[in-house]
């Protein structure tokens, strides 16, 4: 089985994520991609597989979205992920791909709709915030 995560370990919701994904006893292809970030084709593909726009993906906080003026509709979508590709810290996460689809993982327990496993165990978040899994999986 394949899980991939786009991950910023500065990020106590990747972090968590990421520790959710382990807690399911599976080991994550992990794209740091602020040192790797993913191609225009790529997040073209991740966008098309998790059904959201540009926009949704875009990071406002600790970003330099303010600065660059991106809530102002005159960007396209192609100029909104060339921001992207110069600003990787832009694009929201954790984005987590398994067999079972793609998505946006806040907060960080919504990685389990996707993860081909089982119901796991609770799981304790950073914060001490106890994950209980209801078991649901997409289909």
């Amino acid at each position: 089985m394949s899980v991939t995560i786009f991950h910023n370990p500065s990020c106590g919701t990747s972090r968590n994520t990421l520790a959710l994904i382990r807690h399911a006893g599976i080991e994550p292809n992990v794209v740091d991609y602020l040192k790797t970030p993913p191609s225009k084709e790529q997040l073209r593909e991740l966008l098309a597989q998790m059904g959201i726009s540009v926009r949704d993906l875009l990071r406002q906080k600790g970003t330099p979205y303010g600065e660059l003026g991106l809530g102002d509709p005159k960007w396209t979508d192609e100029q909104l992920l060339d921001f992207i590709q110069q600003h990787p810290i832009l694009m929201n996460r954790p984005v987590v791909r398994t067999e079972l689809g793609t998505r946006l993982c806040r907060p960080s327990e919504a990685v389990l709709e996707i993860l081909p496993v089982g119901p796991l165990p609770p799981f304790t978040k950073e914060d001490g915030e106890v994950v209980r899994d209801t078991g649901v999986r997409r289909s």
